[in-house]
């Protein structure tokens, strides 16, 4: 996992953690056509690909003003109000997919934050943030639109399985916050359950750790449905197929 440490300007070096850049989007249609002949070139529809907002904006019970989803089965509601992704990521991805100029924002997150990563966030973490008060649900299982946003096809699987995958945040008081907004923890109920333990322990290998996820599937301020998903694995002794999550339609 990469450092909570980074370098945000030329050496200027953040430890406390703080909102870098906010981003919101609405569901766009995109591709060229449904006959195209790579599926990364077919059409579909996503509200992935985000924009940057200036200035103090609302944050509602299940999401920023002027933030949608397309597709509400998956994403969006009170669990998953508001994707947050450690800028500590950026550097790497940028080499890593000779993309250097990949903005905050382009892994479909809503908050960019700097001093944090999925090592230093637990499930149920609550901070202050500006106004309000946000608490963490459950690490993000990112879906097949990041690599179809990028044109890159195992994206979203070498997301998933660096740990890179960001978090998503309940909210518990509703108000405004903006750029440079500090994030200051005041409740830590499961300091042993970071987002980075819980992605590989579902990613892992499960035979071998059943009483770590019934451990976690306990877990109450987890979202239900990472406790839904937890439970089947306990059921059946395996994880789930995560085939149409990662890779997507008409692979």
């Amino acid at each position: 996992m990469i450092s909570s440490r980074i370098n945000v300007e030329e050496g200027a070096v953040v430890t406390n953690p703080i909102v870098l850049s906010i981003q919101v989007g609405k569901p766009k249609s995109l591709g060229t056509s449904d006959e195209a002949t790579s599926p990364m070139d077919r059409m579909w529809t996503s509200a992935i690909i985000k924009e940057k907002v200036e200035g103090p904006i609302w944050l509602g019970e299940t999401n920023l003003e002027g933030d949608e989803q397309a597709d509400l089965e998956h994403h969006g509601g009170p669990e998953k109000a508001v994707l947050a992704y450690a800028s500590a990521h950026y550097p790497f991805w940028q080499g890593q997919l000779g993309l250097p100029d990949i903005p905050f924002g382009g892994f479909g997150e809503n908050l960019t934050v700097a001093g944090l990563t999925e090592a230093d966030v637990c499930i149920g973490d609550t901070y202050e943030m500006g106004e309000v008060i946000v608490q963490v649900s459950q690490p993000r299982r990112p879906c097949w639109k990041l690599a179809r946003r990028w044109k890159i096809k195992d994206l979203t699987l070498r997301v998933q399985n660096t740990g890179c995958t960001g978090w998503y945040l309940r909210v518990l008081k509703t108000g405004y916050i903006k750029d440079g907004d500090t994030l200051k923890l005041i409740e830590r109920p499961y300091p042993e359950w970071t987002v980075e333990r819980c992605n590989q322990l579902i990613h892992g290998n499960h035979k071998t750790k059943l009483e770590e996820v019934k451990e976690l599937a306990n877990c109450t301020l987890l979202s239900q449905s990472w406790r839904d998903t937890l439970f089947e694995i306990i059921a059946k002794g395996e994880k789930p197929d995560t085939q149409n999550r990662v890779i997507g339609p008409n692979e």
